[in-house]
């Protein structure tokens, strides 16, 4: 039986999460949620970039993750690299930072007693490195996920519908009306995990009608609302 935990990172707005897998588990899907993650398993550190679609995380070669997972518009700056270059992508760090640096990252977590404190010290690096996230772009999130429009994102932010859409690009990977939608559907499935009706969650989150979250669902997460909510 596959095994998953999550917690605070010491990073701010960031979970260090841990999943270990028997040998008998097939892909895991992985939903879209704004989000990059760091990951580690067996020898290898990737990237995660953030995805506009379901996504099968294989799982047949290796039986432990570590992973610590960025809140959406913080690994861009974290890490160095615009988001949208690594949209719907899994690349290996050594594609984003110098050989050499990504190689003694993986050793120091192959060879830690804790891989989740070796990984998060590995995080803090970079955040030393390459700073913080800009706050402007942590209030965009904020704002979408509280149920604002774009237009009104952008009024309280200070930033034009273009500079906001550029900046969205370089921070989330898609603008700020695909991050909306994201998020909105990030809420909704959260209310459907809890055994809220279909219908109320629509009502609860933002959507139009029951039909409207069902097309987002299908579009997203690749299935139906009622597959979404046994997984």
């Amino acid at each position: 039986m596959a095994e998953y935990r999550e917690c605070a990172a010491r990073l701010d707005r960031a979970v260090v999460w841990s999943r270990s897998m028997p040998a008998d588990v097939g892909p895991v899907t992985v939903f879209p949620d704004g989000c990059m993650d760091l990951i580690w398993t067996e020898g290898t550190l990737m990237v995660a970039g953030p995805d506009s679609r379901a996504f099968l995380a294989p799982t047949a070669r290796a039986r432990e993750f570590v992973g610590i997972r960025f809140a959406p518009g913080t690994a861009s700056t974290l890490l160095g690299i615009p988001a949208v270059e690594l949209l719907n992508q899994r690349v290996d760090l050594t594609e984003i930072a110098p050989s050499r640096t990504a190689r003694e990252f993986v050793d120091r977590i192959d060879n830690a007693p804790d891989r989740v404190a070796a990984l998060e010290a590995v995080a803090l690096r970079f955040a030393a490195d390459n700073g913080p996230a800009d706050p402007a772009l942590t209030a965009v999130v904020d704002a979408l996920s509280a149920g604002a429009t774009v237009a009104e994102t952008a009024a309280q932010t200070g930033m034009s519908a273009r500079m906001l859409h550029r900046r969205s690009l370089f921070a989330f990977g898609y603008g700020p009306k695909m991050l909306a939608r994201i998020l909105r559907f990030q809420r909704a499935l959260a209310a459907l995990r809890t055994g809220i009706p279909a219908a109320q969650t629509a009502a609860l989150t933002g959507f139009a009608d029951q039909a409207h979250l069902s097309r987002e669902v299908r579009d997203l997460a690749g299935c139906s609302v009622r597959t979404l909510q046994t997984r």
